[in-house]
């Protein structure tokens, strides 16, 4: 490897894109390819950096196994980076078998650190873990030894594991100073941030107040009856009954545990529940209906009983009831939730990442858009979507993992 190349190689290893383009920009072979490709992926023109990793990988051709897989894995991170949630995951695998093969094992486990990145940010923990298992992380450099923490942190704050999530970021912090790259040192401070933002907002008893990361893990491993409405659940001390498909229900049950030690009126719960203002006979019927159900749902945790203007709700065995809240109630908040990471995204990819159709999407992504919540740039499948992270709050109770998009939201 001539002298340009290798110095161009440690600018990019250091987070100095500008210097690597200052060595290799005018230059058209192969390995100038890939360094030219990387560094406009740190510029953040990622169409342009896709397609100079590609003709790398072309200009190397079958008998560079080992350099054509990292241009792959390069073209990966350029996915990932551009949330192409799509692309063909086979095409990495095949790439970490190769760099395994030859002994690259550095490369090799990035291209897994990739595949757990993809996973976290489509909501499959379990299988981030396994892949996260696979690495051998005393033997990764520092940069990768921090991106790995930093996964291990994403997975933690998304089980609300605050404790496990602080001792993997100073980990992280740790490895990115050691490897003393500025942007992998702030998304360090970035990740840390969301442990001291606040997360959620507790009802209890006519009150409201928010709620840190670990008070709303405390909260949930208490012996509080707790009515979640960031996933849709009724939970006490570790038993969890689940809603989330059932949303009458659970807008019944909310609806009780706000006015808990109260009754909830009739009128009150069919407006809410049924969506009307102009409550008759058959409305009442329904009700008493829904309520029964519910009744039947949450008897291991709760009875509900008809008072002389409506309903109450009564622990079976905790002492208060109170109510997790989002800390941004939006109809559309689990979409405003991936957009936060300010990257921008394709409707593709949100579907993917949501677990939900692409026209259920567009119709959320259009409705966020005509509230100017959201803007988007590019025209057909080049299409877009951004906007900035929601200020002052934690968005890790609207993620994917946490709170299935609503496929009847308008």
């Amino acid at each position: 490897m001539d002298s340009h190349i290798s110095a161009a190689a440690r600018a990019l290893a250091a987070g100095d894109p500008f210097g690597a383009l200052n060595r290799v920009a005018l230059r058209d072979d192969a390995p100038a390819l890939a360094l030219r490709g990387i560094a406009m992926a740190q510029l953040g023109d990622f169409e342009r950096a896709r397609t100079l990793v590609r003709q790398a990988a072309r200009a190397f051709g079958p008998k560079a196994p080992v350099s054509r897989a990292r241009c792959v894995v390069a073209e990966a991170e350029i996915a990932l980076a551009s949330r192409d949630l799509g692309w063909p995951q086979h095409a990495l695998d095949a790439a970490r078998t190769t760099l395994e093969m030859h002994g690259d094992l550095a490369n090799a486990a990035h291209a897994r650190q990739l595949e757990v990145r993809r996973l976290v940010l489509i909501g499959r923990l379990d299988a981030a873990e396994d892949h996260l298992a696979a690495i051998d992380s005393t033997a990764l450099p520092s940069a990768l030894a921090a991106a790995h923490e930093l996964a291990i942190a994403g997975i933690a704050i998304r089980r609300l594991q605050t404790q496990a999530a602080r001792t993997a970021l100073a980990r992280a912090a740790q490895a990115a100073r050691r490897a003393a790259i500025p942007a992998l040192l702030a998304e360090v401070d970035s990740v840390s941030a969301v442990l001291n933002a606040p997360a959620a907002r507790l009802l209890a008893n006519g009150t409201e107040r928010t709620l840190l990361l670990d008070e709303v893990e405390a909260l949930l491993m208490s012996k509080t009856f707790v009515v979640d409405a960031c996933r849709h659940a009724v939970r006490e001390a570790g038993t969890v009954i689940a809603l989330a498909r059932r949303p009458v229900l659970f807008v019944l049950a909310r609806a009780l545990a706000e006015a808990w030690p109260a009754d909830a009126p009739r009128d009150a719960l069919i407006e809410r529940a049924f969506r009307t203002k102009h409550a008759d006979e058959t409305h009442r019927a329904r009700l008493r209906v829904e309520m029964g159900r519910l009744r039947t749902a949450l008897r291991p945790l709760a009875g509900i009983h008809a008072t002389n203007r409506g309903f109450t709700m009564t622990p079976n065995v905790a002492r208060r009831i109170v109510v997790l809240a989002r800390p941004i109630e939006e109809p559309h908040a689990a979409v405003l939730a991936l957009l936060a990471d300010g990257e921008s995204w394709s409707s593709s990819s949100l579907a993917l990442a949501l677990g939900a159709s692409q026209r259920t999407v567009q119709r959320a992504l259009d409705a966020l858009a005509a509230k100017s919540k959201i803007q988007s740039f590019g025209r057909g499948r080049a299409r877009r979507w951004t906007t900035p992270p929601a200020p002052g709050f934690a968005t890790t109770l609207l993620l994917p993992s946490s709170l299935p998009i609503d496929e009847d939201s308008p």
